[in-house]
């Protein structure tokens, strides 16, 4: 793919965005049904993330999910200037980004979101999240061990604090819409009492092994769209988010089975399970064969109702993403960060 925006042009294998799906969100607003995620995993370069937005959208993509904190945001920016500057009018783009946890301050949300915007080179996102609910953070290539020493635990009222300013990004029309990440019920229930603009996306991981059914549900039933990172199992996770118990979806018998039948790549049938079921994937790569096959199966047609019942099957309540590095105190699980037991993990 060429750098030059002079030299932009749709690939002659592109996909008709047209013909990808959109989910309609509470607010009315259509959010394309596969993004392109820009998470580098500590190990690829900005510059390699860029050339894997430019390329993409040549074959079709016009959703990509970013985050300040992936240090790419500059680059991306260069990227999508190209891109519209080749033909792709703004509307025709989603963009979403992330509040990250050193930010949560009150005086801290609303120059980091015009940040971001300067970076991406926007007058607006269409979506804004706050990354994490907690307000630790971590230094870029850090091991599991890593604390930041003024760690917090979650709690609403701080929460709620952050998100005021979120509320206020919508009315600055700095973002269309504002959601969350990596929230659970137990956080989410409180926020949906208290918030005047609800959010209108979570996002999560969410892939064949880790299916989290109940949040599912309960994100659905409030009018929250799923938004599934790690849609493939993330076999590019950084080093400190892997356990021995990992599991990987795309060697599951059941889902190369399927694969075989389609004539399609493990990796494929994990796209075309998510966005069946009604969430939004986000993978990841920078090689063309793979974000092209994963656009593919989004238009392609949705997998059958057996073969939905046979994934629903494979569940193993596996999180690949367990954010130790966001713990507050010593000895703690990361099973503390997800309020296993339904309520939110005292201080």
């Amino acid at each position: 793919m060429k750098h030059s925006s002079d030299r932009w042009a749709p690939a002659a294998d592109a996909v008709d965005p047209q013909s990808i799906p959109r989910h309609r969100l509470s607010t009315g607003a259509h959010m394309p049904a596969i993004g392109l995620g820009t998470f580098g995993s500590d190990s690829v370069s900005a510059a390699a993330v860029a050339e894997a937005v430019r390329g993409a959208a040549a074959v079709g993509y016009r959703h990509f999910d970013c985050a300040s904190v992936y240090g790419n945001q500059a680059e991306i920016g260069r990227a999508l200037r190209d891109i519209r500057d080749g033909g792709v009018g703004r509307d025709e783009l989603w963009i979403t980004s992330k509040l990250w946890n050193d930010r949560h301050g009150e005086d801290d949300v609303i120059p980091d979101c015009r940040r971001t915007l300067a970076d991406l080179q926007l007058d607006y996102l269409d979506l804004f999240l706050v990354h994490w609910p907690f307000p630790n953070h971590h230094p870029p290539g850090c091991d599991v061990s890593a604390r930041n020493q003024s760690a917090q635990p979650y709690l609403h009222q701080s929460f709620l604090k952050t998100w005021r300013k979120m509320e206020q990004l919508v009315d600055l029309g700095l973002a269309r819409l504002i959601g969350t990440s990596n929230m659970t019920i137990p956080k989410l229930a409180p926020l949906l009492d208290d918030a005047r603009i609800r959010p209108a996306v979570n996002q999560m991981e969410l892939h064949p092994h880790f299916q989290q059914p109940e949040l599912f549900r309960f994100v659905l039933e409030h009018g929250i769209q799923p938004v599934g990172y790690s849609p493939i199992g993330s076999p590019g996770r950084p080093e400190r988010d892997r356990t021995p118990e990992d599991t990987a979806p795309t060697e599951d018998a059941v889902i190369v089975k399927i694969a075989r039948r389609l004539g399609v790549d493990p990796a494929v049938v994990c796209i075309q399970w998510a966005i069946t079921r009604g969430q939004i994937p986000i993978p990841f790569s920078t090689r063309r064969s793979n974000y092209l096959a994963n656009l593919q199966g989004a238009a392609a047609p949705p997998l059958t109702a057996a073969d939905m019942r046979d994934i629903a099957a494979i569940d193993r309540n596996c999180r690949l993403i367990k954010g130790q590095v966001f713990l507050w105190k010593d000895g703690q699980s990361w099973e503390d960060l997800w309020d296993p037991d339904g309520r939110i993990t005292p201080p």
